[in-house]
C-alpha cells in the first residue's frame, strides 16, 4: 500500500503519528536490514512486531514482495522493537509471515 501525499498531509494536519495499521502485517526495510511482522503497537521511537523474522537477504526485490520469497530468512522468538529513526521504507507485506530459519 503507498500512501499519497495527500493522504500523508491529511495525517499530519489530524495529529496521526504515523502511518502503519496495527494488525496489518509489512516488510520493513531499515538502514542496514530488512524485517517482517506484524504491527502490534507503534510509539514515539518504535515500533513493535509480532511473529517477526529479521531478513539478512530478499533475493531479486520485485520477486520477494510479488511471491513471498525470501533467501535469508532469521525468525525472533518473540516479539521485536525496531526504531522508527532506523526505517527507509516500508510496505504492506500480503504473504504469509516467514517463521522458519532460511
Amino acid at each position: 500500500m503507498e500512501i499519497s501525499l495527500h493522504e500523508l498531509c491529511e495525517a499530519m494536519r489530524s495529529g496521526k503519528s504515523h502511518s502503519f495499521a496495527l494488525g496489518k502485517t509489512y516488510l520493513i526495510r531499515t538502514v542496514t536490514f530488512y524485517y517482517t511482522g506484524r504491527v502490534v503497537s507503534v510509539t514515539d521511537s518504535d515500533i513493535v512486531l509480532e511473529d517477526a523474522a529479521w531478513i539478512a537477504d530478499t533475493g531479486r526485490f520485485h520477486d520477494a514482495l510479488m511471491t513471498g520469497s525470501l533467501d535469508e530468512v532469521e525468525p525472533f522468538v518473540a516479539s521485536v522493537l525496531v526504531s522508527r529513526a532506523s526505517i527507509v521504507d516500508a510496505t504492506e507485506w500480503p504473504h504469509l509471515l516467514p517463521r522458519s530459519q532460511k
